[in-house]
This record gives structure tokens, C-alpha cells and sequence, in this order.
């Protein structure tokens, strides 16, 4: 027998509440009655490896409309209440595993190893040390890390100083480096004066060519094949168009996981230090190749659906100054994206930069990290100098988005899952819509 998932006939359903949230539970999920969003929640919470933080006191309200609000406290009940983690199957496929259909009693401490990602980390050190490649698939935890850090990215402060990004990048150029930035190598002294821009066409370095070509054989531009086809005068809900960004995402996650095992650097990082660099950057990655190769998917037939759903007056007062934030700055990175017509090149070269960040934490090999990123910062330079010669601030104006996807991603993070549907229907028409008037 696969599956310990029980469920609860229709009559009796009704008479049973979730014991997380207080929603009609639909079954016995994990050892526990229990509705389908917390069920699903659990499992996306323990096979990913999300370590989520709580702003309050760690004593949040569960019920169904507050559920969403906070994630560390969804997961601690989860726990408290007996959901047993280790009936969830390896391979993520739906269906339980045959341990026990009951709930699990554990302890507060190891309830504290589980919210603070020490038993995740452990669990790493383990793959790393036995070398086992076929376990190394990161999660999506979610830690300090996945903020910009003040030494390599644009964080929420610093915006603020400048008065945000816009007002950043138009007065980089002649600036000295200040220490928060120093991470961007030779960005703000880049100039026509400057050793690093040629002053005269020249050919592209063998080594940077072969280098581009290696990366470019690890990339899959195929087409997304998540279906985004909707008939004419469907009305797509908020629950379905949820669904929908699930998938989509699922199926982006998976392609960079199967990028990392073609890098042509694969062999030289531990898979430790790979289940930390995708685990906080597998929403950057996302979210830039969602505005570069896929974006006429995204933008297109994904635009498409999201205009066929319309949100409730609820969902329109309840949407987080958080989100709006996410929706100004994703407006205007896609309209840098669209201005520059990033070649499929470039997109490479600064996938390979924002992913080898020695700045996360808990990795082995920081050093060796900053090299490579160096390798690959200087060959899109090789690069962008090389192919386009009538544009010297180009690999700057490139250069200067990687802050902004790592701020855009790390506020993502905060926004409620509910408020997502809305916040994508905003961004994509807005972007489709000012790209159609061009």
C-alpha cells in the first residue's frame, strides 16, 4: 500500500474541522485530520526545507483566513499537533509512506532543529559527506541569506539611501566604490577612460567563447511545457490561477536544478555548497529567466490567463504595500530587460554570476566561489564588450540588475501566497500592455 492518506467520507467530513486552521478537513493527512492547504503546506514545508521567520511572538492565530499570515507558526503547529514528517515520500510524488498513520509526539527540541533548519543542515552534511549526487536536490529554504547581503546586492536600506534603485543607477558612473558595494568589481569607476573597455573593436577571447558555449550546452531554452491555454469566456479563479504559478514555478525549479548538474564547473563545488547556493537563489533564477529567454511565455500566454481572472473587492483592499512594492520594481526590471534585449548569452553569464555568491551563508568554499564568479563576471564583459561595441554602458546597465533581482526575490518572500494571483495579473498586464502601445 502506497498512500496513508485516508479520506474521510462526505458525511463525516462535514462534521470535521482541520485541527491546524479550523477548515473542513477532507481527510487524514500525515497522522492528523487535517484540510488540504495544510496538508499541502506541511509538505511543501519539510521536502523543500523552508526555515520560515515569525515578526511577532511566535504565537500567531491559525484559522483559515490568518493561516497565510505567518509560516513559521503554520509549521510549528503542524508539528505540535503530530503531523509526522517522515510519512511524506522521498520523491515528493503524492501519497504518504508506509511508517505510521498516526500522529508523532516529538520533542520541543527537536521541534526547535526542524523550525531553525539545523536538522535540514545535517541532513546536508550528510549527502556531502557520502558523496551521494542523486540526494542533492536543494529546498527552498528560506534564511537570512536570501536578503541581499550588504557586501553584495542592493539590500532594503541601502535603497533607501539612494532613494531607490532608479536613482542608484544613474549616478554610479565617476562614483567611488562605497564598502557595501564592493562585491561589483570596477562598476563604479567603469568609464571610456577605462582599461576595461576597449576603445576599439576587437575579437572575443577563445577562452571566453568556449567558456559561453559550455554554459550555453548546460541551458534548456525549449519553451515552457506547462500548459497556459484557457478558452475563450473561462473565468479563471483565484484558487486556479494559484495553481497555475505552482506548476509554472515547479516546472522552472526543475530546469535549474538539472542546469547545475551540467555546469561546466560542477565537478570543483561540494554538493553542500550546491543545496546552499540554489537553496537561496533558486527564486532569483526564477525570476530572471522568467524576464529573459521565457518572458514571451510569461508575458504572453501566462498574461493571457491572468487577464481572464478577476479579483474580489477583498483581495484588491487586503493587497500589501509589500506587494505594491514588488509590482513597482518588477514593472520597471522588466522594462530594462526589454530596453536591453539580453541575448541568450548574456542571460547565461549572469545566471552563472548571481548563482555563485560567496556571500551565503554555511558555505565551504567562499573563496573558491569568488573566483568563479570572477571568471564569469569577466567573460559577460569579454563578452557584451565583444558583440556589442556601440554600447559601452552595457555590461554596467547589465550588471546593475543583479541587485535588483535579489531585492525583488528576497521581498517576495513576504508576500502572503494569496496575494500572489493578484500581484502577477497587475505586473504582467502592465508590462503587456505598455509593450503593446511601443
Amino acid at each position: 500500500m502506497e498512500t496513508w492518506e485516508v479520506s474521510v467520507p462526505d458525511d463525516r467530513a462535514e462534521q470535521r474541522t482541520c485541527l491546524i486552521c479550523g477548515d473542513r478537513a477532507t481527510g487524514l493527512h500525515y497522522g492528523i485530520i487535517s484540510c488540504e492547504g495544510c496538508k499541502g503546506f506541511f509538505k511543501r514545508s519539510i521536502c523543500n526545507k523552508r526555515v520560515y521567520r515569525c515578526s511577532r511572538d511566535k504565537n500567531c492565530v491559525m484559522s483559515r483566513k490568518q493561516r497565510n499570515r505567518c509560516q513559521y507558526c503554520r509549521l510549528l503547529k503542524c508539528l505540535q499537533m503530530g503531523m509526522n514528517r517522515k510519512a511524506i515520500r522521498e520523491d515528493g510524488m503524492p501519497g504518504g509512506r508506509n511508517k505510521s498513520i498516526g500522529p508523532v509526539q516529538i520533542s520541543e527540541e527537536e521541534i526547535e532543529r526542524i523550525m531553525s533548519g539545523q536538522e535540514f543542515e545535517e541532513e546536508a552534511n550528510h549527502w556531502s559527506n557520502h558523496g551521494d549526487s542523486d540526494h542533492s536536490s536543494p529546498g527552498n529554504r528560506v534564511s537570512e541569506s536570501n536578503q541581499p547581503s550588504p557586501g553584495s546586492t542592493l539590500s532594503s536600506s541601502r535603497s533607501v539611501e539612494l532613494n531607490g534603485f532608479m536613482t542608484f543607477r544613474d549616478q554610479y558612473m565617476g562614483m567611488s566604490v562605497p564598502p557595501h558595494y564592493q562585491y561589483i568589481p570596477h562598476l563604479f569607476s567603469y568609464s571610456g577612460h577605462s582599461p576595461l573597455l576597449p576603445p576599439q573593436a576587437r575579437s572575443l577571447d577563445p577562452q571566453s567563447y568556449s567558456l559561453i558555449h559550455q554554459l550555453m550546452s548546460a541551458e534548456d531554452l525549449e519553451p515552457l511545457g506547462t500548459p497556459m491555454l484557457i478558452e475563450d469566456g473561462y473565468a479563471v479563479t483565484q484558487a486556479e490561477l494559484f495553481a497555475l504559478l505552482c506548476r509554472l514555478a515547479d516546472e522552472l525549479l526543475f530546469r535549474q536544478i538539472a542546469w547545475i548538474k551540467k555546469l561546466p564547473f560542477f565537478c570543483e563545488l561540494s554538493i553542500k555548497d550546491y543545496t546552499c547556493l540554489l537553496s537561496s537563489t533558486w527564486q532569483e533564477l526564477i525570476l530572471l529567466s522568467s524576464l529573459t529567454v521565457y518572458s514571451k511565455q510569461i508575458f504572453g500566454e501566462l498574461a493571457d490567463v491572468t487577464a481572464k481572472y478577476s479579483p474580489s473587492d477583498e483581495e484588491l483592499h487586503r493587497f500589501s504595500d509589500e506587494g505594491m512594492e514588488v509590482i513597482e520594481r518588477l514593472i520597471y526590471l522588466y522594462h530594462k530587460f526589454h530596453q536591453l534585449k539580453v541575448s541568450n548569452e548574456e542571460y547565461a553569464c549572469m545566471k552563472a554570476i548571481n548563482f555563485l555568491n560567496q556571500d551565503i551563508r554555511g558555505l565551504s568554499s567562499a573563496s573558491q566561489l569568488e573566483q568563479l564568479n570572477k571568471r564569469y563576471w569577466y567573460i559577460c564583459q569579454d563578452f557584451t564588450e565583444y558583440k556589442y561595441t556601440h554600447q559601452p554602458n552595457r555590461f554596467p546597465d547589465l550588471m546593475m540588475c543583479l541587485p535588483e533581482i535579489r531585492y525583488i526575490a528576497g521581498k517576495m518572500v513576504n508576500v502572503p501566497l494569496e496575494q500572489l494571483p493578484l500581484l502577477f495579473k497587475v505586473v504582467l498586464h502592465s508590462c503587456k500592455t505598455s509593450t503593446v502601445k511601443e
